[in-house]
Order: structure tokens, then C-alpha cells, then sequence
């Protein structure tokens, strides 16, 4: 028996190594942001939504399962009609491989950065001066009109671009101090920073921030609930197109936005009163082996329109509109494209694959959309199978996997072929056998889930009550990080190696002329 024990433990790397080579391509490291405290990693089906997180995290039924008595068992005429059903819609046992899609494109950055960029440098690839000069034209016209319309403001000067530089710099150094108030800089208190107060009065700071806009008035023509900030999201969505091409697996999913944890467990009853609901969710499609987020979608949780919830019937509807926006610049490129249950549905997928976009999703019988899925595999047998033991239904390219493991989970594809075989290793259970589509799931979101545990640290901590303008904040904080990864991958790092909070530091510092910024040629 120690002998066998011992040929186990020996085999489990070696398992563990074949499964790791499968992923090279996954270059997130666990220490990409530096130490940034425990992750998820260690849970394969964990969701990076805060908000669909039980959904995920448990079986498409939720634990702990319960068999389904209205389920037909094996054997008897109910089952056979209902196999008979299956089949005539198209699901059949009967399983065939088919190849992955082709995908030859090279993904990483589009530019090389030379080894003198600093954080400016990379930030700017994003954030450019016009885009600045933008936001000071902008906020100067506000300030006019405001004054003309409430009076005059003795205390007023036109904001210059080197003052909204000093301005964003203040505002971005509360992702790397975790202090919600921006004023803590000049107070004295435990967040007080007096080679940063120096730059710019907190007088006058209060001034910029009180008039600060990106797009001073709403035209004619504009009806989008987001009209202050879209012009600058289209121009941050133009840039990540342009500075980085993604790997062929991607994510779909709302990062963790959500309060500060540590705000949440110190402050007051009364503080948490105030503080106003989120008036829209952020959803993302973001590379699975860099972290990059390649496309941003915001999407108002009130207002009509076509994209309003009144005119929705429900969340899968919701979900399934979008991912087609997240996906629109996506067809042709035989992507795939990993999913939660609140996006997966076999319509959706259907659609997908006539763009030559791919999916791999987790299912939920409450959570998704399961129209058009054999009834006979989203049910609970009475007796729960052995762990790794799986059944697969095909239809056409798609696959319906029902996977046993502590739990029912059940994963919808046409990116992965049925008979091909996987592993997931577990540090106590050893190594659980399951389709390829399990493993490949289970590894892109576990380094996505890593991701997010590490980067939503650095969200701005800043929190406007205005929506556009926590929008554009959210859309600051992915930029940064995106600016990040891309340093990660340039001989840039080699020189500096610069963590996460280290490069928030050192950007908010040049961002106030306190540092030389060297531009890269």
C-alpha cells in the first residue's frame, strides 16, 4: 500500500506538468501584482463577479444536490421517450472529435517599448495628451457656463494641462494608499503625503474637482445615459485595440468593482447609509493569458432605451446582449470565449459560432438560459456518480458535458472536442479525471480569478457620487492596469522591476512633475 501511495504522489506532478504545458501560454505569474494577500486560484468554478459568485462557485443546481424526483430513471419507458425526444432534436451520445479552431495570430503588445519607458510613457499609451487637452477644454467651458448660470467664482483660474495632469495624479494615488478621501493628502493625518501636497493647493484641487468634465454638454443628437463619458471610452477602447493583440481564450465577466472590504468592515452604520447603490455594472472581455482587458461594456441598471432593463424580459437576455457587445469586434478571429452561467445558453453560442467566435461556458439550471438543452442532462440521478465521472450529449459542433465532482457541474462548448481527455489536480484529492472542456475552464479562470483578487486592489478608491464620473474612474484604474501588464512584457521591467503598487506610485509622481517622465522614442 506505501508503495502504491508513493507511485500516486510520484505521478501527480508529472500529471500536474502535462496539464501545465497545455497552458504555457497563460504568462500571468502569481506574484504579477507583487504580494497582494490569498486568492481563489484554488477553486476552478469561483466567479469574479461578487454578485453571481454563489451561482458560480456552487453546481448547476446548487449544492448540496438533491437528486431530481421528477426525473425519469435509467431503463424505464419515460427515460427512453425522453431519449427519444433528445435525439430527435439532435442530441445524441454518439461523440466525434472535431479540431480545436485554427488560430495563428501572435498576441502581445503591437509596440516595442524601449527599455528607458517609464510608467508616463505606458500610461500615455492609453491616456495621450490630446486626450488631456481634451479634459481641459472641457472642464474650462463647464466652469463658464456653471458661472454664468450661478454666478461668478472670484476663486476660479482656467485649469491648465500640467495642473489636470497634478489633478489625475492625486486622484490615482488613492489606488496605491487605499484612503477613500483624496483630501487625507493634505490633512497631516496617517495618509497625509506633503512631498505630494506641495504640487497643488488643496484649495485648488477642490476647485478642479468641482468642475471637472470630460464632455462639458450633452448635443442635440445625444440621447446615451452615459453621454459625459462615452467620448473618452471610445477613445480608451481604440487604444487597447490598437496597443495589444489578445491570445486566442478570453473571458467574459463583471471584474470586482465593489466596496472596499476594508472600508466596509471600519466604517459606520450611517457612512454605509450614505454611500449611494451602483447605478450600473461593468462587464468585460479580458485575455486569459496576460489579464489584459481587451473591451469594456457599461451598462446603466435604469432608463429606458433599447438596452434599458424595461425593455429586457429577463437577466439571460440581459447577459446574452452583453456579450454581443463585448463581442463585436471579435467575429472572424476564431476567439474562444469562457463564460458564466448567467451568459451561457446554447442560442447565444449558436449565433456566436456563425461569426466564428467560440465558446466554452458553465451552466446553471437556474442561472442560464437552457432553452434547446436535452432535459435529461440538466437533472440529478437519485444515486450521484463516482468523482470525475462524466456524461456528454452531442449536437452538430456542440457539446453538453454533466461533470461529477462533489457536485453536479455542467459545461456547454463547441471550442473543445467531446473525446478528448483532461485533468484537474487537486493538492488533497490527487488528480480527477474529466473532457478537456473541464480542464481548459478550470484553468483560464483560474488565473482570471487570480487576476482580479490582485488588481481590484488597485482600483481608484476615489468614489464621486456621479455616475459618469465613477465610470471614468473604473475606466482609469483598467487603464492603469492595463499600462502595467504591458510593462510587465517589455525590456522596460527588465531594468526597473517595478510591482503593481510600485508602478502606481511611480506614475502618480510623474503625473505631478515629480519625477522625470523620460519620453519613449
Amino acid at each position: 500500500m506505501a508503495e502504491g501511495g508513493g507511485g500516486a504522489r510520484k505521478r501527480a506532478p508529472a500529471l500536474l506538468e502535462a496539464a501545465r504545458a497545455r497552458y504555457e501560454s497563460l504568462h500571468i505569474s502569481d506574484d504579477v501584482f507583487g504580494e497582494s494577500g490569498p486568492d481563489s486560484g484554488g477553486n476552478p468554478f469561483y466567479s469574479t463577479s461578487a454578485a453571481s459568485r454563489s451561482s458560480s462557485a456552487a453546481s448547476s443546481d446548487d449544492e448540496p444536490e438533491r437528486p431530481d424526483p421528477a426525473a425519469p430513471q435509467p431503463g424505464t419507458p419515460d427515460a427512453q421517450n425522453l431519449e427519444e425526444d433528445e435525439a430527435g432534436a439532435g442530441w445524441s451520445a454518439t461523440l466525434r472529435d472535431r479540431p480545436p479552431p485554427r488560430f495563428e495570430d501572435t498576441g502581445g503588445p503591437t509596440r516595442k517599448m524601449p527599455p528607458s519607458a517609464s510608467a508616463m510613457d505606458f500610461f500615455q499609451l492609453f491616456v495621450p495628451d490630446n486626450i488631456l487637452k481634451n479634459m481641459v477644454v472641457q472642464t474650462n467651458m463647464y466652469a463658464r457656463k456653471f458661472q454664468e448660470r450661478f454666478g461668478s467664482d472670484g476663486a476660479w483660474a482656467d485649469v491648465t494641462l500640467p495642473e489636470m495632469k497634478a489633478f489625475l495624479g492625486y486622484v490615482i494615488s488613492t489606488s496605491t494608499s487605499h484612503c477613500e478621501s483624496v483630501l487625507s493628502i493634505w490633512s497631516g493625518g496617517f495618509y497625509s503625503n506633503r512631498s505630494l501636497a506641495l504640487v497643488m493647493s488643496q484649495a485648488r484641487f477642490e476647485k478642479i474637482l468641482k468642475y471637472f468634465h470630460v464632455v462639458a454638454f450633452r448635443s442635440s443628437q445625444t440621447m446615451h445615459g452615459l453621454y459625459k463619458v462615452q467620448p473618452f471610452l471610445d477613445s480608451l477602447q481604440t487604444s487597447f485595440d490598437s496597443a495589444f493583440r489578445p491570445s486566442q481564450t478570453q473571458v467574459l465577466h463583471e471584474p470586482l468593482i465593489d466596496e472596499d472590504p476594508v472600508f466596509i468592515a471600519t466604517c459606520t452604520e450611517r457612512e454605509l447609509r450614505k454611500r449611494k447603490k451602483r447605478k450600473f455594472s461593468l462587464w468585460v472581455r479580458q485575455c486569459s493569458s496576460t489579464g489584459f482587458i481587451i473591451q469594456i461594456y457599461v451598462h446603466l441598471k435604469e432608463g429606458g432605451g433599447p438596452d434599458g432593463l424595461d425593455a429586457l424580459k429577463n437577466k439571460p437576455q440581459l447577459h446574452g446582449m452583453v456579450a454581443k457587445n463585448l463581442c463585436r469586434n471579435a467575429a472572424g478571429k476564431n476567439y474562444i470565449i469562457f463564460t458564466g452561467p448567467s451568459i451561457t445558453s446554447l442560442t447565444l453560442f449558436e449565433e456566436f459560432e456563425k461569426q466564428e467566435i467560440y465558446c466554452c461556458g458553465l451552466l446553471s439550471s437556474r442561472k442560464s438560459d437552457c432553452t434547446g438543452l436535452p432535459p435529461s442532462m440538466l437533472s440529478n440521478p437519485a444515486t450521484p456518480p463516482a468523482r470525475g465521472q462524466h456524461q456528454i450529449r452531442m449536437k452538430g459542433s456542440m457539446s453538453l458535458i454533466c461533470w461529477y465532482n462533489k457536485g453536479h457541474f455542467r459545461f456547454l462548448t463547441n471550442a473543445y472536442s467531446p473525446v478528448q481527455q483532461g485533468v484537474i489536480i487537486k493538492r488533497r484529492s490527487g488528480e480527477i479525471p474529466c473532457p478537456l472542456a473541464v480542464e481548459a475552464f478550470a484553468a483560464h479562470l483560474s488565473y482570471i480569478c487570480k487576476y482580479d483578487d490582485k488588481y481590484s486592489k488597485y482600483f481608484i478608491s476615489h468614489k464621486p457620487n456621479k455616475t459618469w464620473q465613477q465610470v471614468f474612474w473604473f475606466a482609469i484604474s483598467i487603464a492603469i492596469n492595463n499600462a502595467y501588464i504591458l510593462y510587465k512584457m517589455s525590456d522596460a521591467y527588465h531594468v526597473k522591476r517595478y510591482s503593481r503598487a510600485q508602478f502606481g506610485e511611480r506614475l502618480v509622481r510623474e503625473l505631478l512633475g515629480l519625477e522625470d517622465a523620460s519620453p519613449a522614442h
